[in-house]
């Protein structure tokens, strides 16, 4: 395998549509979608259409896998997942004619030590056939958010890499560890810094901050309005082509599984950039998360804006306390 994808708490999406809801009465479903889902998963699958050989790892219920064996099979992915007792997450969302979303999140699965260390022993067989892991998603009941500052660090000592896309407090503790690359949003990297992020400026302060601490790549989404990759060497920054929106629901999954690609087999910035981009604007185009032909890429790869940012040189700044850090999951 060329890229291993970690989903630690992975899910059940269903999706609904109907006019209007109406509570504390029976509202009829115009549509309904069930798939099985995960960040990790999402980016396995867009690196699966990009021509990767790709394995996904993590905890899957044993009582409602089937969406999930089903999809792996589909997709030509390497399944090893470890199987715990009890039932997947089922997360609900109500989408309204109105354009209202409601989204009813339901318990998931409690993990425990036994079920850690079989996951470990797992990585521990992948660790020799690939150098690149891409950890992703929140996490389950059971799992301190220091846990992916520890599996981060256990593979950094294999020599692999680590692509590192989580939030609140998972993301704060990930840090420590130092992976290859982090990918915050805006929302997220003021969870971390404890403080709203506007500006350029103060992007590139906590990315500077985040570089010092020893991260080499940090690259912060901006939505609508692009990216920028702080790198070693250089700044980047991209623009997406204007899109109309289907939905968000895997876009910045897509981002990462196009920063993975491009950086495992030692792309240019400027030639990774172009291309994640690309796959994200794709996905906030339609509902399904990848592509069946990568051709459709070739018009988008075009409209995307890249440049770099020589203008923004390193600035003096400090690493948040954590005790200001957010702990969303």
């Amino acid at each position: 395998m060329e890229i291993v994808t970690i989903t630690l708490n992975p899910a059940l999406d269903l999706t609904t549509r109907l006019d209007a809801m109406q509570l504390g009465e029976v509202n009829l479903v115009s549509e309904a979608n069930l798939r099985a889902a995960g960040k990790g998963i999402n980016v396995a699958m867009v690196l699966k259409d990009l021509g990767r050989d790709v394995g996904l790892t993590g905890w899957l219920g044993e009582g409602n896998q089937q969406s999930f064996v089903s999809l792996f099979a589909e997709r030509g992915l390497t399944d090893r997942f470890v199987r715990v007792a009890g039932s997947t997450r089922i997360n609900v969302k109500i989408s309204e004619q109105s354009g209202r979303v409601t989204d009813l999140n339901l318990p998931g699965l409690t993990i425990h030590e036994e079920e850690v260390q079989e996951l470990e022993a797992v990585i521990d067989e992948l660790a020799p056939h690939t150098d690149w892991f891409v950890l992703a998603g929140s996490l389950p009941k059971g799992v301190a958010p220091d846990y992916c500052a520890r599996l981060i660090s256990l593979l950094k000592v294999k020599g692999k890499q680590m692509i590192f896309d989580c939030s609140g407090a998972a993301l704060s503790e990930g840090i420590k560890a130092a992976p290859t690359l982090v990918k915050p949003n805006l929302e997220e990297l003021g969870q971390w810094a404890g403080r709203p992020i506007k500006t350029l400026a103060e992007q590139a302060e906590c990315a500077r901050a985040l570089q010092a601490s020893g991260i080499p790549h940090v690259v912060i989404s901006n939505g609508a309005d692009g990216l920028i990759w702080f790198g070693p060497d250089a700044t980047w920054q991209a623009i997406p082509p204007q899109m109309q929106v289907v939905s968000t629901v895997g876009a910045g999954d897509s981002l990462v599984a196009g920063l993975a690609h491009g950086l495992s087999l030692g792309w240019a910035p400027e030639q990774t950039l172009r291309l994640a981009t690309a796959v994200s604007a794709l996905a906030v185009s339609q509902v399904a998360v990848g592509f069946s032909d990568i051709s459709v890429l070739d018009p988008l790869l075009e409209q995307v804006s890249v440049q770099r940012l020589d203008a923004l040189a390193p600035v003096q700044c400090h690493t948040p306390s954590m005790e200001n850090s957010g702990d969303a999951q």
